[in-house]
């Protein structure tokens, strides 16, 4: 992949910054930011503009409110935590384009910033509408990227305004697209990838991308159940992908000494996070009980193959871990990684993100992703459009 101009290459004094951010944040009940890590992910980028003599609007979308205004989705709870901490007013016009945005967004000064509303408001951004993406540029004098997490959508706000600015990488994004590609690229041996989840079928291209390129693949988490079920194991109820069994068997032939399966498993009587369980055998899972977890034997397994790995990339939970009963496989594993000082560790975003986040380890991986699909299609080998969009780095 050709390099992409950032905001280091760029002279900023006097200039209007247009910064698409991730703010897909979780808003709780009482209307305030649940989990501001994405937005504190964005501060580097922002800290630097701002210093370097650029004013900036910001733009994001906020969940799915199907193209018109919604106000559980509204901006303005993210408008106020990331004032708090700038420590500096961030103006919310309440919208996305319109003479009013326009004239606020001329009204800034240096080092100045607001945050517009919700782009998904605009029926306009998720069909990537030239006029939205047209007049979205108005806004700015150079466009930043700096949403990782929503590189995968050619959206107005993400791709469509790159045809009318210069465009550049933000610092998040150049840190994304920095360790995700080293991992693909020329990643230090032994190269070992862990990889969970509900479904095989949503990481069929990730493990034909990765099984050549790895010493190993750890498989856990419900996509376990069906490479375990291609291998013969009676599965119980436990959540198999019948229609991918055949897929799973080439795959473990191509790799037959690269992908570890688990050897044991922590398996419920009901999908409950009070249910009865108990910990066995692959081939002893009891008919009508569920494997919910990895057990402890596998996690010892697991811990035997990370020993000594200088490149570790992790996508997946082990188990339904938002049960607590059954996040100890995924949490153990959060707690390898971070044991792990002489490799490069990299959480590849989503729920492995979320599990290292609540483990309070996230200092402790060199590279916590904010992108899950995003990373996912990155490591498949697909070239992102909120990349491509980007200006080519000069020769």
């Amino acid at each position: 992949m050709s390099r992409k101009r950032t905001i280091r290459d760029v002279n900023w004094q006097g200039k209007r910054a247009l910064v698409r951010v991730d703010f897909n944040v979780p808003i709780d009940d009482d209307g305030c930011v649940g989990d501001d890590t994405r937005i504190r992910a964005t501060l580097p980028t922002l800290d630097f503009l701002r210093s370097h003599g650029a004013s900036l609007v910001l733009m994001s979308h906020l969940g799915r409110p199907d193209g018109e205004p919604d106000p559980r989705y509204s901006l303005w709870p993210v408008a106020q935590r990331l004032s708090q901490l700038l420590d500096t007013d961030v103006p919310f016009p309440g919208a996305v384009t319109g003479p009013l945005v326009e004239a606020a967004a001329a009204d800034l000064d240096q080092g100045e910033l607001l945050l517009l509303e919700n782009t998904r408001f605009d029926p306009g951004e998720t069909s990537n509408d030239p006029a939205l993406s047209a007049a979205l540029a108005r806004l700015g004098d150079l466009f930043v990227n700096d949403a990782f997490g929503s590189a995968h959508r050619a959206h107005a706000s993400t791709t469509g305004i790159a045809a009318h600015l210069p465009s550049v990488a933000g610092l998040l994004m150049e840190k994304e697209l920095a360790y995700l590609g080293e991992a693909l690229e020329d990643p230090e041996p032994p190269f070992i990838a862990i990889l969970g989840g509900a479904k095989v079928s949503d990481k069929i291209a990730v493990v034909e991308k990765l099984i050549r390129k790895v010493d190993a693949i750890l498989i856990g988490g419900g996509m376990a159940n069906t490479f375990l079920a291609a291998a013969g194991c009676r599965m119980g109820a436990s959540l198999v992908e019948t229609e991918v069994l055949d897929i799973a068997r080439a795959l473990r032939s191509v790799g037959e000494d690269v992908i570890q399966l688990p050897v044991d498993l922590t398996v419920a009587d009901s999908f409950s996070a009070t249910a009865a369980s108990r910990t066995v055998s692959v081939t002893e899972i009891p008919a009508g009980w569920m494997a919910l977890d990895i057990g402890e034997a596998t996690v010892a397994h697991f811990a035997n193959r990370l020993a000594g790995a200088r490149t570790v990339l992790w996508n997946g939970p082990m188990g339904v871990f938002e049960f607590p009963p059954f996040a100890r496989g995924t949490i153990a594993v959060a707690e390898m990684l971070a044991g792990l000082s002489q490799a490069t560790t990299i959480v590849g975003g989503g729920d492995s993100a979320a599990a290292v986040q609540q483990a309070g380890l996230a200092g402790r991986i060199s590279h916590v992703s904010t992108g899950g699909g995003a990373s996912l299609e990155f490591l498949e080998g697909k070239l992102l459009p909120g990349v491509a969009a980007l200006d080519d780095e000069e020769a």
